[in-house]
């Protein structure tokens, strides 16, 4: 079992999730409310699988809620450039969130590749990666 709290990408995507939901406070018509509720969810879903999968008891599971995080910053990326696009958010705004998200999901990507390349020697403590790396 990880400490997640440890994990850098972990701190970056629970800042960014943070960042999210103060920025999309911003939104204002009743219908990009919908669009801020999926964009909060999906944002909050990226730490919040990390913290699950560093919870599973081998590397393979892990990895799996890596991918699952992924996914969710992809789902975080459209959102954000939809609410760019229909001016929910300043364009600036929107591109910085868009950039730190793209660098949540290349640290994911590291981190993957880290936890399906190890040999898993003992299912029920799969050693924690280095944590200035991930």
């Amino acid at each position: 079992m990880h400490d997640y709290k440890r994990l850098k990408v972990w701190q970056r995507a629970q800042a960014l999730a943070q960042t999210v939901y103060r920025e999309s406070r911003t939104f204002t018509h009743s219908d990009s409310q919908v669009l801020r509720r999926q964009l909060c969810r999906a944002a909050l879903g990226i730490p919040s699988s990390i913290a699950e999968g560093a919870g599973r008891s081998s590397r393979r599971e892990f990895a799996r809620f890596l991918d699952i995080a992924a996914a969710s910053a992809n789902e975080v990326e459209s959102q954000l450039i939809l609410a760019r696009d229909l001016e929910c958010l300043k364009r600036s705004v929107a591109n910085q969130l868009i950039q730190e998200t793209t660098e949540v999901r290349r640290m994911l990507a590291a981190l993957i590749r880290h936890a399906r390349n190890e040999k898993e020697e003992e299912p029920a403590s799969p050693s924690p990666p280095n944590d200035s790396d991930y």
